[in-house]
């Protein structure tokens, strides 16, 4: 499961279970439509059970990456909260990559903190 809220100018994500083909489409429209406006905005990722996605999942990821980058433009920080570390630290790495945007991971009971990071 993959859903997409809009909370002002913040997208709050939460991601359960393993993503297969339709499930990363919809979650990839779901960004693009709910994100359409936003500027200098903030995302807020809940991983709550991660799974590898299905082979077709990554393919649809892929095939999709030159828009989800310029989506990516449109936010300045993401917070990722997960009880795992190393997936932590995978997204804080992948900040670094991606110019413009700020990726810090947080523990999945550290919600405010992550929020009033975000805000800051």
């Amino acid at each position: 499961m993959y859903t997409v809220e809009v909370n002002g100018n913040r997208l709050e994500v939460t991601m359960e279970g393993v993503l297969d083909g339709p499930a990363m489409k919809q979650a990839l429209d779901d960004l693009e439509t709910k994100s359409a406006g936003i500027q200098d905005g903030t995302l807020l990722y809940d991983v709550v059970d991660f799974q590898l996605p299905t082979l077709d999942a990554v393919m649809i990821e892929f095939a999709r990456l030159p828009s989800m980058l310029g989506l990516i433009g449109r936010f300045k920080k993401a917070a990722v909260l997960s009880d795992m570390t190393w997936l932590k630290q995978i997204s804080q790495a992948e900040g670094l990559l991606i110019p413009g945007i700020t990726i810090k991971g947080f523990n999945r009971d550290e919600r405010e903190e992550a929020i009033q990071w975000l805000d800051e």
